[in-house]
């Protein structure tokens, strides 16, 4: 008995602290005192449920030796087998329990007088572990049911589903706005959206207004409301302007500053200017640009769509 209780203790020592690994990775190691008083306490609260868990099942199996052992005592059986019955080792009672062994000498008790080829039919009942994993796995399959199939539940199928609509719903909202980044002075295309032209209209009061004028009429910088441009009057043509800059004449790159997409934006909001004739606009400056003739494609922004 003493080497079980021995290897009962440390068989709950190492599996609490197998359990508690977990626990103890996952604690802040900002304060390492705080962090090893944690893990100590930790460890033994578990052991202290685990000793009190083990305790239990050794009382449970030594009463059930007990009333196994008045119950031979009523039969008749000699005292130096119940006390054979006592001493045997807890791990063998579990097995008999687990398998409702019945000892060879109360076999008539279950014989159903059934003899065929010297080959006796006993009354036995099914093993305790087959009907624990039986019943077991009926509870088992009406939790899971409930859980995973229970329509609002947090954790089922449908619950699922729909978080994994809204992740790739924010995964297409990452990817497009990748894809706008992708654009350049080759592939840009004139955007026509409510969306794109509000945020273009942001970063042109914010930054383009200054030298351009709040109705693009014109200040330090040319005026783009009419069809006269000095470096081109395409979405590609200001779409390079704005991303490289005019150095010679005080006009900075932006590149560094905006993203691709949204010089596109503010790009596309500039040409709204044309033809508004506001007050006070600038004498025409540049050339003029044929629009017709050089006919670009527009597309309607992801935002849009």
């Amino acid at each position: 008995m003493k080497i079980y209780k021995t290897l009962s203790s440390l068989f709950f020592f190492f599996l609490g602290t197998l359990m508690l690994t977990g626990q103890i990775q996952q604690q802040s190691k900002s304060n390492p005192f705080i962090w090893t008083l944690n893990n100590i306490i930790l460890i033994l609260g578990a052991l202290a449920v685990f000793g009190v868990i083990s305790s239990l099942l050794r009382l449970s199996f030594n009463l059930l030796s007990l009333r196994k052992a008045e119950l031979m005592n009523d039969l008749g059986v000699e005292k130096e087998d119940i006390l054979e019955e006592l001493k045997r080792p807890i791990w063998k009672k579990i097995n008999d329990w687990a398998w409702n062994i019945i000892p060879e000498g109360y076999e008539s008790e279950i014989d159903l007088g059934h003899d065929y080829d010297g080959i006796r039919e006993l009354d036995n009942k099914l093993p305790p572990w087959w009907l624990a994993l039986f019943y077991g796995s009926i509870i088992y399959a009406v939790v899971y049911m409930w859980v995973y199939h229970s329509p609002g539940n947090e954790w089922s199928s449908e619950n699922e589903y729909l978080m994994a609509m809204v992740e790739a719903e924010e995964m297409k909202k990452a990817h497009l706005a990748l894809s706008a980044d992708a654009v350049d002075e080759t592939t840009v295309v004139l955007l026509t959206d409510e969306v794109s032209l509000a945020r273009g209209a942001e970063i042109y009061f914010a930054l383009c207004a200054v030298c351009h004028g709040q109705l693009g009429e014109g200040l330090v910088g040319p005026n783009f409301s009419d069809p006269y441009w000095v470096h081109g009057g395409g979405i590609r043509d200001l779409f390079t302007t704005i991303k490289y800059g005019v150095p010679e004449k005080g006009m900075i790159s932006w590149r560094s500053q905006l993203r691709p997409s949204e010089i596109q934006k503010v790009a596309s909001f500039i040409l709204t200017f044309e033809g508004t004739a506001p007050p006070n606009q600038k004498e025409k400056e540049g050339e003029l640009y044929d629009r017709d003739a050089n006919s670009e494609s527009s597309v309607k922004s992801k935002s849009e769509e």
